[in-house]
């Protein structure tokens, strides 16, 4: 047995000509959905992902501002170009970038990203409406790997599934919304043991770890879904999941691969985020505002 591949591509380009027509419709209204990615450093993978969002974002119809403020920006910088960003009309979703500058905490600077243009939901402030079941822009690769199950319709409510990793940027949110579709959520963490006491009887394991090769084949069983969220650069400058698809493949029903997996998602997932962001605003501009 082998496990069936799990393509994002075609997911991606469904979500991506979903934030097209939206973008569309906008522009016929005068307005055009417009992304700020904000970068402070000189990693070229980095770059090169920023790079493949200015391409799809084009690709969209959708504006897409880089504002690189270099290696060397400071906290007070950094806080500077949020706050002009989150006032700024005509920007409707914001990104900032890691990594960040030596010294420089990303939990220091989110919270100055407003809560309405938060498309990758980096400020607590999203975390938190995502606890009670509120309305919040959920971080694109959480998001991702949720739109990846409904995709393939593989069920959630009710099955055991498995979180590597209790990241903010991941695991955290994603738990949220598996907990929200009725699905039976363990998060694994460094301090957690051994992984296969925990994902060998699991339905659905996800690896978010950011450690390459993490979950091997004596972790999974045979009706296992592995969805692989690492993306590691390698010394050849190649990407790799947190999964070790040679010892996982031969075993598990089925693997998402990397890269082509979720970071397509992901990178489709910001855009109709931001399309989302710029008709809620475009709404609340048109919305009068009743005083007493």
């Amino acid at each position: 047995m082998t496990a069936s591949l799990l393509s994002g591509k075609p997911l991606a380009k469904l979500i991506q000509q979903k934030a097209q027509t939206e973008a569309k419709a906008l522009a016929e209204e005068g307005s055009c959905p417009t992304l700020a990615v904000v970068v402070a450093t000189e990693d070229s993978s980095t770059h090169w992902y920023v790079r493949s969002i200015e391409r799809a974002a084009e690709n969209a119809g959708i504006g897409c501002r880089v504002i690189d403020v270099g290696q060397d920006a400071t906290e007070q910088v950094l806080i500077s170009v949020l706050k002009d960003l989150s006032a700024e009309p005509s920007v409707n979703g914001i990104i900032l970038q890691t990594p960040l500058p030596p010294g420089v905490k990303t939990q220091e600077l989110v919270q100055y990203i407003a809560p309405e243009k938060d498309i990758d939901g980096a400020n607590p402030l999203s975390l938190g409406l995502l606890a009670v079941g509120e309305r919040a822009f959920a971080p694109a690769t959480a998001r991702a790997v949720v739109e990846m199950l409904d995709h393939f319709e593989i069920p959630v409510a009710g099955r055991n599934v498995v979180v590597v990793g209790r990241s903010t940027v991941v695991g955290k949110p994603l738990s949220l919304l598996l907990l929200g579709k009725d699905a039976t959520t363990t998060v694994c963490h460094s301090k957690s043991g051994p992984l296969g006491k925990y994902t060998k009887d699991a339905d659905i394991v996800v690896v978010a770890a950011g450690r390459t090769g993490l979950l091997t084949g004596t972790d999974v069983s045979e009706h296992s879904v592995v969805i692989d969220v690492g993306t590691n650069v390698l010394s050849d400058g190649s990407l790799a999941g947190d999964v070790d698809e040679a010892s996982v493949r031969p075993v598990a029903a089925a693997l998402t691969p990397v890269p082509g997996g979720v970071g397509s998602v992901t990178t489709a997932l910001l855009l109709l985020h931001t399309s989302e962001a710029a008709r809620e605003q475009s709404r609340a501009a048109r919305t009068p505002v009743l005083t007493p």
